[in-house]
C-alpha cells in the first residue's frame, strides 16, 4: 500500500526544474539574489536525484526493502514540493498556486518518543 501511495504521488509532484520554466523571467523577484539562491538550490536538487539509485536500489536489495524505498521517494517527493514552493515565494510575485499552499511545518522531523 505504502509503494502504491508513493507511486501515486509521483505523478502529484513536478520537479523543481519543470516548475522553475513554468515562473516568469519577467517577474521583478526574478532577478533578485534570493531567487538566484533557490534556483541554484533546485539545480543542485536536480543533480542529485539523477545520480541517485532510485528504484533499482531496491531490487539489489530485495523484496524486504520496498518499505525503505517507499519512505525515500516519499521523502523526495517532499523535498520536490518544498523546493518548488520556496522556489515561488522568492522567484514569483503571484500567489502561491493551489498546489504548494501549505504549511512547510508538515514536513518537519517529528520528535520520536521513547518509552
Amino acid at each position: 500500500m505504502v509503494v502504491a501511495l508513493s507511486a501515486a504521488l509521483a505523478g502529484c509532484v513536478s520537479s523543481p526544474v519543470d516548475y522553475e520554466a513554468k515562473l516568469s523571467q519577467q517577474d521583478p523577484k526574478w532577478a533578485s539574489p534570493a531567487c538566484q539562491q533557490a534556483r541554484s538550490a533546485v539545480t543542485d536538487y536536480a543533480q542529485r536525484e539523477k545520480d541517485h539509485p532510485g528504484w533499482g536500489f531496491g531490487v539489489l536489495l530485495g523484496p524486504y526493502s520496498m518499505g525503505m524505498v517507499a519512505a525515500v521517494k516519499e521523502h523526495e517527493q517532499q523535498q520536490r514540493r518544498l523546493l518548488a514552493r520556496q522556489m515561488h515565494l522568492q522567484c514569483s510575485s503571484q500567489p502561491l498556486p493551489k498546489e504548494l499552499d501549505f504549511d512547510p511545518a508538515i514536513y518537519a522531523p517529528k520528535k520520536a518518543k521513547y518509552p
